[in-house]
């Protein structure tokens, strides 16, 4: 039975519901099924724990000799970046204050660090911790999620969207993170697992803007329209399809990086 890890976001349990829960045909294939943080993902992928598994493109290059990239299921787009906050609508001094970063294998960390690559006081913190380091004073914040439809109502100013950031600079769609499957499985195996994912999205824009349980449950308590916004923003159609213009984002993401020596076959199922 593959092992399958994801965060409790709502796109992730909208992206997954029909394949985990069965409501695809799943040709005979059952999962073991944990839900987790971005970070822990992140951490557990470097260490190899689970069979296929969400993460953000920031830890690729730690993983790249473990994993190969699914097709399906990631969350790119225009406009969805990390945004960093302040308590202060003056004032404005990044590179000099503690800032609370949601982990450091995050994207948002890398995108963070190519912004402002003198900042040293760099806190992490699980994603859901910052808007209340930020409210209380403690320094500047990034945040990721469904913290995007919710900061200002605590107050707090946007000084800068790091998705825009890195559109303006380098003309292409932002990659915040995908599926990754290990490259001891076969590639039929892998193609498989691809397509299922693709079918379980497809299935759930059938009965969208309907939230099913799976959503519902594991949303920690927001409401019904911050799930859907956070649905709106991180699943669209680079998530059914990452296509050439997707795969050329994640490679401008490393262009700098050993990992742009791989062919894409040796990175992309």
């Amino acid at each position: 039975m593959p092992t399958i890890q994801f965060s409790p976001c709502p796109n992730d349990t909208f992206i997954f519901d029909a394949l985990v829960n069965k409501k695809i045909d799943t040709d005979g294939i059952d999962f073991e099924v944990t839900l987790k943080d971005v970070q822990a993902l992140n951490e557990d992928a470097i260490c190899g724990e689970a069979d296929i598994t969400k993460i953000s493109f920031g830890v690729l290059p730690e993983i790249i000799n473990h994993y190969k990239l699914l097709d399906s299921g990631a969350a790119l787009g225009s406009s969805v970046g990390p945004l960093v906050i302040t308590s202060q609508k003056d004032s404005v001094d990044v590179t000099s204050n503690s800032v609370a970063i949601p982990g450091k294998n995050t994207t948002a960390h890398l995108l963070f660090s190519l912004a402002y690559p003198k900042a040293q006081q760099k806190i992490f913190l699980r994603y859901d911790e910052i808007e209340n380091f930020v409210a209380e004073g403690k320094g500047y914040g990034v945040i990721i999620h469904e913290n995007r439809f919710t900061y200002a109502e605590k107050g707090l100013h946007k000084i800068i969207d790091l998705g825009e950031y890195w559109e303006q600079k380098t003309g292409v769609p932002i990659p915040l993170g995908g599926i990754v499957i290990k490259r001891n499985f076969d590639d039929s195996f892998q193609q498989k697992i691809d397509q299922l994912i693709r079918k379980s999205i497809e299935y759930a824009y059938q009965k969208y803007p309907l939230l099913n349980d799976f959503v519902i449950s594991n949303a920690q308590e927001m409401s019904e329209d911050v799930m859907r916004k956070h649905i709106d923003l991180y699943v669209n159609s680079y998530s059914l399809s990452l296509g050439e213009k997707g795969r050329g984002a994640i490679r401008k993401l490393f262009e700098n990086n050993s990992l742009n020596k791989l062919s894409d076959r040796e990175i992309f199922v």
